[in-house]
């Protein structure tokens, strides 16, 4: 795990601390940052990085690609995929309803600008998912019960944000950093439900992200945080026995050899 994270922190951090002391030989190198910007590109991919990395430097190429084959794992309780589905839109303009946001425009020109935004938003965020449910979630969940593991993974995921808030340029420049702290732990406890339920798929938390950063959702701060709270509560409670106990949860990183099954049998060292 400290190795995870060295490799998450150092990347997005440094490229960050790079920026604001060096930014006019940065701009000059690599334009003003925006979310097409190929730093904050690195930035945003670096716990997919360290994920990838670590999988292929302990378990080579053989693990690498049973770590992958975790994507074609796609079964999960019927409820789950609703809520991935159509629940997370639900939540976002029923937030957004009470914010009185609802009828405000779509910030695109054209949908054209839309469909890249769409493209953007998906192959941009949901890669983070390689690092923090592909490889954090499960060696935290060795040591904690789910519901602990994925509380801790969201404080660490919310801080590993900050360098955004200090930066011009970034979506999260503009917005609260409190409420959206609470949102991305928040957010954490689902995904951790949404993980276990799904036997350590790869594809359903991608998929996930994806909806949660969907950018032609409303604005509906705070309001969506809100709700989304009350259905990670209501989930924790629906699989307390499983959320607060240790083992409770999927613990193996790579998939077996046999893509039937999700269950895997390597381990990659904590320390």
């Amino acid at each position: 795990m400290a190795q995870f994270l060295a490799i998450t922190f150092g990347l997005t951090w440094g490229i960050a601390l790079l920026v604001i002391v060096f930014p006019d030989a940065v701009f000059a190198l690599f334009g003003e940052i925006s979310v097409a910007n190929p730093l904050f590109i690195l930035a945003v991919y670096s716990p997919g990085i360290a994920g990838v990395v670590l999988v292929l430097f302990h378990h080579g190429r053989v693990g690498l690609i049973r770590f992958f084959r975790r994507f074609a794992v796609w079964r999960a309780p019927a409820g789950w995929w609703l809520f991935v589905i159509a629940g997370i839109p639900a939540v976002m303009y029923a937030g957004a309803a009470l914010a009185g946001t609802i009828r405000d425009p779509l910030p695109f020109t054209s949908w054209w600008e839309a469909l890249g935004a769409l493209a953007l938003a998906l192959f941009l965020g949901p890669i983070e998912e390689l690092g923090w449910r592909g490889l954090a979630l499960p060696l935290l969940q060795r040591r904690f019960a789910p519901l602990w593991a994925g509380l801790i993974l969201g404080v660490v995921w919310a801080v590993w944000h900050v360098p955004a808030f200090l930066i011009g340029g970034t979506p999260q420049s503009a917005w609260d950093f409190l409420p959206y702290f609470a949102g991305v732990i928040t957010i954490s406890v689902l995904m951790t439900g949404l993980f276990n339920a799904s036997r350590g798929s790869l594809l359903t938390p991608v998929i996930a992200h994806f909806q949660f950063n969907n950018p032609i959702w409303p604005d509906a701060q705070p309001w969506d945080t809100l709700l989304l709270a009350a259905v990670a509560a209501a989930v924790v409670w629906a699989n307390r026995e499983a959320m607060l106990r240790r083992g409770g949860g999927v613990t193996a990183v790579l998939s077996e050899r046999r893509r039937t099954r999700a269950r895997a049998v390597a381990s990659i060292p904590l320390a």
